[in-house]
């Protein structure tokens, strides 16, 4: 059997060194944790030394494991200028492939590629929505240059810089009696039927507004929550269910619908992060976009 390398099997290797968790890592590379294991196992035999040790509560990187992280990293990182260098022709006029996140609706979202472009004439962007967690996935594949992203979202290896956070409202009927309240408290929509998101949309942040309902006693009637948000907030106008949304929702304005502020929405504050390549394939990329996004009266991201 040979005994070279190669980079798919360093990517495997790096995805399980840096989760050490064969589960997190089959998460991130969007495949099932048998074939993976197969495949690192393959690699330890190919190498003829064990590169994790393995048990029951936790996965741990040998000696060697440790020794042959950083150049599955530089290879990583030399694949990538690779294939930057190679775009570079079509990139020159000025091609960047932008992630969105559909998670919020920030005002200075809107018409982003535009100051973009005009801050670099003749630079084409092209923008692509998705949901926090797969962009992450595409700009680890090379498949973008940057992305913003919701947060918090597991981002290992991603350069992230938070650039604005916005408190988490209520959306309900209007003919709700909570709806004639200026400001409301979680604690108050314990029983109602609430939309919420499935937690394999955005895991981290699934996990933390978890946390803060119990923390405040909230015990909702869940509803699956439709991916569109135009057709969530029809099914809350209709009468269906509450809500909670990130703050800059509120500019989607329908009839039927109130918008409310909760007391504890900075605690379900989500945050607006710029995800980039570590290192980016352009050196001054995170400065500009930062720049081009900046939320407006701000003097800093």
């Amino acid at each position: 059997m040979s005994r070279r390398l190669d980079s798919r099997s360093l990517q495997l290797f790096r995805a399980v060194a840096e989760a050490l968790s064969f589960r997190q890592a089959a998460e991130v590379l969007h495949m099932s944790q048998p074939p993976l294991s197969r495949a690192i196992r393959a690699l330890e035999d190919r190498l003829g030394v064990r590169l994790f040790e393995r048990s029951t509560q936790a996965v741990s990187l040998t000696e060697a494991g440790r020794r042959l992280l950083p150049y599955a990293r530089r290879v990583d990182r030399l694949l990538l200028a690779a294939q930057e260098a190679v775009a570079r022709p079509a990139h020159q006029g000025g091609s960047l492939r932008l992630g969105m996140t559909t998670a919020v609706e920030p005002a200075w979202f809107h018409g982003l590629a535009e100051r973009l472009q005009a801050a670099r004439p003749g630079m084409a962007v092209r923008v692509f929505p998705d949901t926090s967690p797969r962009l992450v996935r595409q700009l680890r594949r090379g498949m973008l240059d940057a992305a913003f992203i919701a947060l918090p979202t597991e981002a290992r290896g991603l350069d992230v810089l938070e650039l604005d956070r916005l408190p988490m409202m209520a959306a309900l009927p209007a003919s709700h009696p909570l709806a004639r309240r200026r400001v409301l408290r979680l604690a108050e929509l314990d029983g109602q039927p609430l939309f919420w998101f499935e937690r394999a949309r955005q895991p981290a942040f699934h996990d933390r507004c978890m946390v803060v309902f119990a923390r405040h006693g909230l015990s909702p009637a869940m509803l699956r929550e439709p991916a569109d948000h135009h057709v969530l907030l029809s099914e809350v106008a209709q009468g269906r269910g509450m809500a909670l949304l990130p703050a800059s929702f509120a500019s989607l304005r329908r009839a039927g619908i109130r918008y409310r502020p909760l007391r504890e929405g900075d605690e379900l504050g989500v945050g607006i992060g710029l995800a980039t390549p570590q290192p980016p394939l352009w050196p001054d990329l995170q400065a500009a976009l930062a720049g081009a996004a900046r939320p407006p009266g701000s003097d800093g991201p």
